[in-house]
């Protein structure tokens, strides 16, 4: 499981990413199309156009950390959204990188505060 504090947000893009990219190119795309700022040490996390690979992208205070997988089998669902990404919470994305299809998932209703976007 992981352990993000609750004010850590993590973005999927909703577009496939050219897995090529480093760091710099990845704070690229978070820069110019998710318009976002990938020193927010935020999550941004990019999948392949196949779907069986990922990364994610943040910044840990002193430098960017990429976490890679590619899967041998199966594929990454990531859910649609309107935008360029979809925000999710650290369960959903230890579901993702779990296998689990959270278009599939059912939720009980929680509170959650109203909070700004960045």
């Amino acid at each position: 499981m992981l352990s993000l504090p609750s004010s850590v947000r993590i973005y999927l893009g909703t577009q496939p990413a050219d897995m090529r990219r480093s760091f710099d190119g990845l704070a690229f795309l978070v820069q110019q199309f998710l318009q976002g700022d990938p020193l927010s040490g935020h999550l941004f996390v990019f999948r392949n156009k196949a779907q069986d690979r990922l990364k994610v992208l943040f910044w840990d205070g002193d430098g960017y950390v990429i976490y890679y997988k590619r899967l041998e089998k199966g594929t990454f669902r990531f859910p649609k959204g309107n935008g360029a990404s979809v925000t999710v919470r650290a369960a959903d994305l230890t579901m993702l990188l779990d296998g689990v299809d959270l278009t599939s998932v059912r939720r009980r209703p929680r509170y959650q505060r109203a909070t700004s976007d960045q």
